[in-house]
């Protein structure tokens, strides 16, 4: 009888159930979690993302399970995942990005709204090769977007046009946001010389309150008027910049890039990483995304770089096209690393402040070409 009790009790446990995507997806998820907590890449997104990622690859629990009958629960991160699938916490983490984001350098210096629209570039690139490979158009798109380097943006558009891909799109793209001190740095060296990454650029204008103000006002009309479909995004991001800039709303504007993101970027992660089930997540056709999405990004920056290029050339050495790495979205993680390595050239080098203005617009240009594409395949 004892015996039997220990066989039952095996046999009803996730040990006897593991496979081996089971297990490799158990690795993976340990090898992020790694990378979060030990080097820091981007803790804030991969931490939950990994774990989530983890509790869905351990057998029998459910957690994803949707609700067997109409009197039957589903699964705790089923319910949670609503929200990734009916668009909400895209737009509640683009609420928190505009209260927490200065657009001041981009009002200054609008010339870097070409540097966010040329790291839009590897977005193009990634649909031409993904249709090529025989993927769908509104399948391509959805890939594309990973070259914006914006988590929320690419959930929000795939799961419009593709939500079959949503893991594998969703899981590329933050990992590549979190990878970005390891992806850019070797393109960066590789495109620029000793001297353009030596160039100190001058202080940015002030910009009145006024300006501010106006700027997210007027951004929300033009953007939606011209593309109604990133409403959603846009409508968002500029109304936390609205609460920021105000003064008027500080609790409001406190809550929005605090508590609100923390606790949607804690839900959105967790339910984004449990859905790289490895039983769905270890097919050719996902390595595949994955790999169009690094292709994606790779080209999204070399465009940043090569504008930052040109611009350097027109102003006669006047911006180093360091900044031009920082016009993919991953803010402010991307305009950090132009910093990190405009100062390995020149100690005395301070790019921070001038590569945000890219960097906050490769924002707004995402959400824009998230809007063309919707517009196109939706």
């Amino acid at each position: 009888m004892f015996i039997d009790s220990l066989i039952k009790l095996w046999e009803d446990s996730g040990f006897a159930a593991l496979t081996w995507q089971s297990l490799l997806m158990i690795f993976i998820a340990c090898v992020l979690i790694y990378l979060a907590i030990g080097r820091k890449f981007e803790p804030l997104l991969l931490l939950p993302i990994a774990f989530g990622m983890l509790l869905a690859n351990l057998p029998l629990t459910g957690l994803m399970s949707e609700p067997p009958s109409a009197t039957e629960p589903g699964g705790l991160l089923y319910y949670l995942y609503m929200g990734v699938k009916k668009g909400i916490y895209p737009s509640l983490i683009f609420l928190g990005i505009g209260a927490m984001t200065d657009f001041g350098p981009l009002i200054a210096r609008p010339s870097s709204m070409i540097i966010g629209a040329g790291a839009q570039f590897g977005i193009a690139v990634a649909f031409v090769v993904a249709t090529l490979l025989g993927f769908t158009p509104p399948e391509a798109a959805s890939i594309g977007i990973i070259g914006g380097a914006d988590g929320p943006t690419a959930i929000y558009l795939t799961t419009r046009l593709a939500p079959h891909l949503l893991a594998s799109i969703a899981i590329a793209a933050y990992s590549y946001m979190a990878l970005i001190p390891l992806i850019q740095p070797p393109l960066m060296r590789l495109l620029t010389t000793e001297k353009e990454r030596n160039i100190e650029m001058k202080q940015l204008r002030t910009v009145s309150k006024l300006e501010k103000i106006c700027f997210p006002i007027v951004v929300s009309i033009v953007c939606i008027l011209l593309l109604p479909s990133v409403a959603p995004l846009i409508g968002m991001l500029m109304l936390g910049n609205l609460f920021r800039e105000s003064g008027v709303v500080e609790r409001i504007s406190d809550t929005a890039q605090n508590a609100l993101i923390n606790i949607v970027t804690i839900f959105l992660g967790v339910t984004v990483g449990a859905t790289a089930v490895g039983t769905e997540f270890l097919k050719p056709k996902t390595l595949g995304i994955i790999a169009l999405g690094l292709i994606a990004f790779m080209f999204s920056t070399v465009g940043g770089l090569l504008i930052g290029k040109f611009m350097c050339f027109v102003t006669k050495g006047k911006i180093n096209p360091l900044i031009g790495s920082a016009g993919v979205s991953a803010v402010p993680m991307a305009a950090r690393v132009s910093q990190v390595e405009g100062q390995k050239a020149n100690p005395g080098n301070y790019l921070l402040m001038f590569a945000m203005g890219p960097n906050v617009a490769g924002v707004i240009g995402s959400a824009v070409a998230a809007g063309i594409l919707l517009s196109l395949f939706g």
